[in-house]
């Protein structure tokens, strides 16, 4: 049974210049005869990809290869220029921790939120709530603004929130990095009860080893396509002797 289906995706987004580039220096250059449309990157291209109910696989690849924009597709994010996506389930993306909080509300409504996001009821979030704030040690902060975290502790209530609500299927992104080694070491401890369990989880990561020890399949992105697909040792090694 399909987890995720991609047929032929292809994002074209514009360049970091392009991004930075702010209203005030468009108007200028504009008044100024030197506007130009912005540049575009073809960042992904002619994805194709199923991974089915229960599978651990792994993305790999150089810089820029395309990994985390290709999970931020899957999690509806960014939409795909061409082609379509396809999820059956409850998705939690730990991609940029923290990242679709509110920051002016509190952090027992942003978990409420959070969680309502992802198909829960106001309920179930409710009784989760302390759950969640004790694993992320944020119990006294529970009626502050999260604007009043800092970007560690907000990771760390991203962390917690995605992964006590036992979605379908996981979405990681070097989510291990955060925090300091006491919570990196309960961020594991929480992630290995995924493996055990019949969650789909896809992970994006540099450790070689981990991908290579914990993940069945494994995708190999190179500029924006998929070079290979396969049993994770295969993959690995052939990525490394590339």
């Amino acid at each position: 049974m399909e987890a995720i289906r991609l047929n032929q995706v292809s994002l074209w987004r514009r360049t970091q210049e392009e991004f930075s580039y702010d209203l005030k220096k468009t108007i200028l250059s504009f008044l100024e005869g030197k506007y130009r449309h912005p540049v575009k990157r073809l960042v992904l291209n002619k994805v194709d990809l199923v991974i089915n109910v229960g599978e651990k696989v792994g993305i790999i690849g150089a810089n820029g290869a395309g990994k985390s924009t290709l999970l931020k597709v899957i999690c509806k994010i960014l939409q795909p220029t061409n082609g379509t996506v396809r999820v059956f389930g409850k998705i939690a993306p730990l991609i940029e921790l923290g990242a679709g909080f509110d920051a002016e509300i509190s952090v027992i409504d942003n978990i409420i939120l959070y969680g309502v996001m992802l198909g829960f009821t106001r309920r179930e979030m409710i009784e989760r709530a302390p759950s969640i704030l004790e694993f992320a040690s944020l119990q006294d902060y529970s009626n502050a603004p999260v604007k009043v975290l800092s970007s560690g502790m907000t990771a760390r209530l991203g962390f917690a929130i995605a992964t006590d609500v036992q979605p379908d299927i996981l979405i990681l992104d070097e989510v291990l990095s955060v925090g300091d080694e006491n919570f990196k070491t309960k961020c594991r401890q929480r992630i290995d009860k995924f493996w055990e369990e019949s969650a789909t989880v896809l992970v994006v990561s540099h450790d070689l080893e981990f991908v290579k020890r914990a993940c069945k399949r494994v995708i190999w992105l190179e500029k924006g396509q998929v070079k290979l697909v396969g049993e994770a040792p295969k993959v690995v090694e052939a990525y490394l002797r590339n």
